[in-house]
C-alpha cells in the first residue's frame, strides 16, 4: 500500500517550520513509522511528492522495541512512539510532528533535557542499595518500566518546560525512592515533591492513557502522595 507521510520539518538553528510530504510503499504488515522514515532516508537521493530534492529526515530512534523512548513524536495528532506505530493502523495520509512541548532541534528531534534537569533538582538517586520488602515496594518497582520518553509531559495540561510543575516522569521516579530513603532523606525529597509535583498535578491522568509501557500512573501517584504528603508508610 502507498502511504503519504507529511512531516513537519525544521532545519538546525532555524525557527522556520514547514511541511514536506513523501511517498512510501509498504509491503509488510509490520512496517512502522520509524521503518518508513529509515527506508526513505536510505535512498541515494530523496525526493518529496512534488519531485523536489530533499534532505534526509532527522529523527531519533534506538532500540525499536518500546524500551528506550527515543522515537517519541506526534503521529496524526497523538503523541506516541514511532517504533510502535504500525502503518496498517492508519489511512493513506499520515501526519508526523515533533513533540510540541519541547524545543525542536531539527525535524523530529527535540530537546528533552528539561526532564533530566528536573530529576536532578528532585535529587532522585539512592545512596544505598534498594530492596523489595512489601507490596508497596513491589508497586514502586513497576515504576522502573518508565523509559523517560516524555509522552506523559506532552499530553499533560499542567506541564510546561519553563514551569514549576515537573510532571509524571518525575513523579514516577520519586515514587520509587520514597520507600527506600531514611527519614531525613525522605523529608528532603518530600518537600521537593510537594513543590514540583503534588502542587501542580490536577490529576487529569492523560499520562496513564498515553504511556507506551502501560504504567498505572494513578496508583503510583496515590502511593507517592501517601508517603510524601500524608506521611503514611
Amino acid at each position: 500500500m502507498e502511504y503519504i507521510l507529511s512531516i513537519l520539518r525544521c532545519k538546525r538553528n532555524s525557527n522556520r517550520k514547514y511541511w514536506q510530504s513523501f511517498k512510501y510503499n509498504s509491503n509488510s504488515e509490520y512496517d512502522t513509522v520509524i521503518s518508513a522514515l529509515k527506508a526513505i532516508n536510505s535512498q541515494e537521493k530523496i525526493y518529496d511528492i512534488n519531485g523536489n530534492l530533499a534532505e534526509k529526515i532527522e529523527y531519533s530512534s534506538s532500540c525499536l522495541q518500546k524500551k528506550c523512548g527515543a522515537c517519541s513524536m506526534v503521529i496524526n495528532g497523538r503523541p506516541m512512539l514511532g517504533c510502535s506505530a504500525r502503518l496498517t493502523n492508519y489511512d493513506k495520509y499520515i501526519k508526523i510532528e515533533p513533540l510540541r512541548k519541547f524545543n525542536t532541534i531539527c525535524d523530529l528531534i527535540v530537546d528533552r533535557s528539561i526532564m533530566y534537569e528536573n530529576l536532578k533538582t528532585l535529587k532522585l538517586w539512592l545512596s544505598n542499595d534498594a530492596s523489595i520488602k512489601d507490596k508497596r515496594r513491589l508497586l514502586n518497582y513497576e515504576a522502573s518500566e518508565c523509559i523517560l520518553c516524555g509522552l506523559c509531559l506532552e499530553v499533560c495540561p499542567n506541564f510546561s518546560p519553563c514551569g514549576n510543575f515537573y510532571g509524571m516522569s518525575s513523579i514516577v521516579l520519586t515514587t520509587r525512592l520514597l520507600t527506600e530513603l531514611d527519614k531525613e532523606e525522605r523529608n528532603i525529597i518530600s518537600k521537593l515533591y510537594n513543590k514540583h509535583c503534588f502542587s501542580g498535578c490536577a490529576k487529569s491522568l492523560a499520562c496513564k492513557n498515553i504511556c507506551p509501557k502501560g504504567i498505572e500512573t494513578d496508583k503510583l501517584l496515590t502511593n507517592a502522595n501517601l508517603l510524601a504528603i500524608w506521611k503514611k508508610r
